[in-house]
């Protein structure tokens, strides 16, 4: 599929054709298991200024936290008890931590035969490549546009080209890299978003996560407008197409957006649920978006929400770490 004609289905209105070939690419290349990756939210402190952000530093009305290692630690044995085999460590960017501290946290977590994803935000070669030595699995680091003036426009005092030389990073260290971008950013256009999904293809991720732009209200975004769902299916759909074999999730933003979301997204193309596994008494700060579901559940109850959903939708939860197809 070509630029112009990735375009032709962002900008058109029949999406059942597009969703139905995207649900057939998904099962060819990937089959019908939807693997669960726990997300531990261990700091909502970020160093950063991004203008879509509710963990912006500059967001004074935010109740921040840091979780300890100990407890990042327990939350991840959390996650063997409910049988999910990937773990998420997931923060803004907080430099609290030092590498040392996270490399013996992945170490410990580790000793649970778990799969380790970091996603912490723009670190060193030196960092990631200390953090791949201590066991991490994967890293996930969305770039979210890569129209390079919107970018720099959206993240002050950062430059797109910096976010690529460190996937490139990733991928050189040999981790299962993933990135993924929000759909319907203000200022963003439909020939963006398809270079979007080509650049997903050129730079042959491991998984990619797409969600909707969800307007926080102490962002200097929060005039604008959210999006609507069905473009965020047709650039799953487009996206799954375009990499065939990518692990794709139905992010728990889309399920925010609408109550059917994440089932939605499993039928056009996603094949990866994340349920979360924070602490509850820490979850509610963790607000990059308004609204968030799910943040009173406890990790019990959200796991087995998310298997009945699978089911629901006529597939079965994976099993094994679900590691890269590519």
């Amino acid at each position: 599929m070509n630029r112009n004609e990735i375009i032709k289905y962002l900008k058109g209105a029949d999406t059942k054709e597009l969703f139905a070939e995207a649900d057939r690419v998904r099962k060819a290349f990937v089959g019908d298991s939807v693997y669960l990756r726990g997300i531990i939210e261990f700091s909502n402190y970020c160093c950063q200024d991004c203008l879509y952000c509710g963990l912006r530093r500059e967001n004074s009305k935010i109740t921040r936290y840091r979780m300890t290692l100990d407890e990042i630690v327990a939350s991840a044995k959390k996650a063997v008890e409910l049988n999910i085999p990937t773990v998420v460590l997931q923060s803004g960017e907080d430099n609290f931590y030092s590498v040392g501290d996270l490399c013996s946290v992945v170490k410990e977590i580790k000793k649970f035969n778990l799969a380790v994803t970091m996603s912490i935000g723009e670190r060193s070669y030196d960092d990631y490549c200390k953090l791949k030595e201590a066991g991490a699995d994967r890293y996930l680091l969305r770039f979210e546009t890569s129209d390079e003036e919107l970018y720099a426009k959206l993240r002050p005092g950062k430059k797109f080209s910096q976010r690529l030389q460190c996937l490139k990073w990733l991928k050189e260290l040999k981790y299962q890299a993933g990135s993924g971008i929000m759909v319907g950013l203000p200022g963003q256009s439909m020939e963006s978003i398809a270079d979007d999904i080509l650049l997903f293809k050129d730079l042959d991720l491991d998984m990619i996560g797409i969600g909707p732009f969800l307007p926080h209200p102490n962002t200097p975004l929060a005039q604008n407008k959210s999006i609507e769902l069905d473009l965020v299916l047709k650039v799953i759909a487009l996206t799954r197409i375009v990499t065939e074999n990518t692990h794709i999730p139905a992010t728990t933003a889309v399920g925010t957006l609408d109550s059917q979301g994440r089932q939605k997204a499993l039928k056009c193309g996603a094949n990866v649920i994340m349920p979360n596994i924070t602490p509850t008494k820490y979850r509610k700060y963790y607000e990059i978006y308004p609204d968030k579901i799910c943040v009173d559940e406890d990790a019990t109850k959200c796991r087995g929400c998310v298997e009945g959903m699978i089911l629901a939708s006529g597939r079965k939860v994976g099993v094994g770490f679900g590691h890269s197809l590519k």
